[in-house]
């Protein structure tokens, strides 16, 4: 079946059914199992030591940085830069997401400040920050313009914008939308948007009205490239709880990159 097709198929269906798509409610839902390791959420966890490795190429010591995460949930990625010693805020609109995470950084002593809000009214003040973190999270904000605005305004000059998102075409909806959510359920129903999902293009012209330069965007290739690769990486998945990586030009799902505000 053609990656069009599958597009008008699911298309029609959710006419049909009246889904709610991006979901952000499921988060809510989820925040007093954040921590657990059996949990729907668990999966992203496990993607912090990969989306790192990229990240670390341009920053290889995040020891003493201010760091803010947009977007933070329970605290997967605030905590995970803990641990590398950089000092972190997190930020979410979910209330009941920045209490898991501050129960849970309290309980590991861990020094995170945690903040409610929307990645659209930054609560910070202007260049407070060296480094922002925003991953899996463009997809999913009500204004993704405004929303690189704030992170360029909180970021000091020369700082850097450390992202990943999913690109809006035939195929990441074939792969994160019909495969993922409806078929195989490895994500919630509904969790996603393809209408708002944001292509490299689009986002590297609000990063250009934003005031960034230097910007790289390169493929986050989590599935492979072909519907063979799909299918490994998913038995690879169902084997081992782990996810492979690479960093390509195939930017048709996933991408990942980093920007620095001039």
């Amino acid at each position: 079946m053609g990656e069009a097709r599958v597009f008008r198929q699911e298309q029609g269906q959710e006419n049909v059914l009246g889904l709610q798509r991006n979901d952000l409610a499921f988060y809510d839902r989820q925040a007093a199992r954040w921590w657990d390791e059996t949990a729907t959420i668990a999966p992203l966890n496990r993607l912090n030591p990969l989306r790192f490795k990229y990240f670390d190429r341009v920053v290889p010591d995040w020891q003493g940085l201010r760091v803010l995460d947009v977007g933070c949930g329970g605290g997967f990625t605030c905590e995970f830069l803990t641990h590398r010693q950089a000092r972190v805020w997190g930020l979410d609109q979910s209330a009941q997401c920045i209490a898991a995470a501050q129960t849970h950084a309290e309980a590991g002593g861990l020094p995170i400040t945690y903040r409610c809000g929307t990645a659209e009214d930054l609560p910070f003040e202007a260049a407070a920050f060296d480094v922002v973190v925003c991953v899996d999270v463009l997809e999913h904000v009500a204004d993704a313009q405004q929303s690189v605005r704030e992170i360029s305004r909180v970021l000091r000059p020369g700082g850097l914008f450390c992202f990943d998102t999913i690109n809006r075409t035939a195929r990441s909806r074939l792969v994160m939308i019909w495969l993922l959510e409806n078929i195989l359920r490895q994500i919630p129903v509904g969790i996603h948007d393809w209408k708002k999902f944001v292509t490299p293009e689009e986002l590297g012209e609000m990063l250009a009205q934003a005031g960034f330069k230097v910007v790289r965007m390169d493929g986050f290739n989590l599935f492979g490239s072909t519907v063979g690769e799909i299918v490994e990486a998913y038995r690879f998945y169902q084997a081992t709880g782990r996810f492979n990586v690479r960093f390509d030009d195939d930017r048709r799902v996933m991408y990942i990159g980093t920007a620095v505000r001039g």
